[in-house]
C-alpha cells in the first residue's frame, strides 16, 4: 500500500509551491502595447512587498512587547533591506517615458496605487489615524475592515514604548495606557526617556536608530515615489480621480516617529 503521504510529498514542485500558475496568469494588460505588462509586473510586485512587510512589523510588534531586543533587532533589519528594495524598483518603473506610460494610461480606468490597502494598512501599523485613509473602500469590503483594525490596534511606537517599559525605562503609565485609536502625539516626557536611552548605548539605542532608519526609508520612498510621478505625468490628475503629484507631495516629510527625530539636537 502506497503512503498517501509521501505521494503528496513526492508531487510537490517548483511550481506547485509557489503557485507559478496562478501568480504567472495573474498578468492580464488591457492593451497591446508593450511597456503595460512591466507596469502590472512592478505594482503586483509592490503588494507583495507590502505584504512581507506587514508580516515582519507584526512580528516585530510581538517581539517589542515581549522586550526581545535580539529578535526585534533582526526583524527590524530585514524590514529595512525589504524597504530598500521597494524603492529601488522605482529605478526600474523609471525606464518607462512619458510617453510609452500615456499609450496605455487610459486603460486603468479608475484604478489608482492610491487604491492599495495594503499601503493604508501598513500606515496604520506606523501610526497613521485618519479615518479618511479607508472612507472611499466600499462598507464591508476587506480592505476597510482591515485599515479600520489597524487603527484600532497599537501603532509599532506604542510597541516600543511598552519595550521601553520592559527594558527598565520609567515610561508614564498614561503613554502606555493610552487610546490607541487616537493618533501619537509627541511628548517631552518620552523624549527625555529617549535622551537617557541614548546615553545608556544599549540594546535599546540599536532598535531605536533602526527605527529611525525605517522612519527615513518611508520618507526615501515618498520621495522617490513623488518624483517618479512628476517625471511620469507632471501636474496632471493621477489615474482614478487622484490629485497625483499635489497630494503625494503633501504627504513628504511627515516623521513617522517624531520623538526620535526631536532628541537629534539633544544628543
Amino acid at each position: 500500500m502506497t503512503d498517501p503521504m509521501a505521494d503528496e510529498q513526492a508531487a510537490l514542485t517548483y511550481t506547485s509551491y509557489l503557485a507559478l500558475d496562478e501568480v504567472l496568469a495573474a498578468q492580464r494588460p488591457r492593451s497591446d502595447e508593450h511597456d503595460e505588462l512591466l507596469f502590472i509586473v512592478i505594482h503586483q510586485v509592490y503588494e507583495l512587498w507590502f505584504k512581507q512587510l506587514l508580516h515582519e512589523l507584526a512580528h516585530l510588534q510581538r517581539m517589542l512587547e515581549k522586550s526581545d531586543t535580539a529578535r526585534a533587532v533582526r526583524t527590524l533589519r530585514r524590514a529595512l533591506t525589504i524597504l530598500k528594495v521597494v524603492v529601488a524598483q522605482i529605478d526600474v518603473l523609471e525606464t518607462m517615458t512619458p510617453r510609452q506610460f500615456t499609450s496605455f494610461r487610459a486603460r486603468l480606468e479608475a484604478s489608482s496605487g492610491f487604491q492599495s490597502g495594503q499601503f493604508r494598512e501598513l500606515e496604520a501599523v506606523l501610526g497613521r489615524r485618519d479615518k479618511r485613509a479607508f472612507q472611499h473602500y466600499p462598507k464591508g469590503s476587506d480592505a476597510r475592515e482591515r485599515i479600520g483594525a489597524a487603527m484600532s490596534r497599537p501603532a509599532l511606537f506604542d510597541s516600543f514604548l511598552h519595550y521601553l517599559a520592559g527594558t527598565g525605562y520609567a515610561v508614564p503609565a498614561e503613554h502606555l495606557e493610552r487610546d490607541v485609536r487616537e493618533p501619537w502625539e509627541p511628548s517631552e516626557e518620552v523624549q527625555h526617556i529617549l535622551v537617557q536611552v541614548y546615553k545608556d548605548d544599549a540594546g535599546p539605542s540599536t532598535v531605536a536608530d533602526l527605527l529611525v532608519d525605517l522612519d527615513e526609508g518611508m520618507q526615501e520612498w515618498r520621495y522617490r515615489h513623488v518624483k517618479m510621478v512628476e517625471r511620469t505625468i507632471g501636474s496632471k490628475p493621477g489615474t482614478g480621480g487622484s490629485a497625483g503629484a499635489a497630494y503625494l507631495r503633501s504627504t513628504l516629510f511627515n516623521a513617522t516617529f517624531p520623538d526620535l527625530w526631536a532628541v537629534r539636537s539633544e544628543l
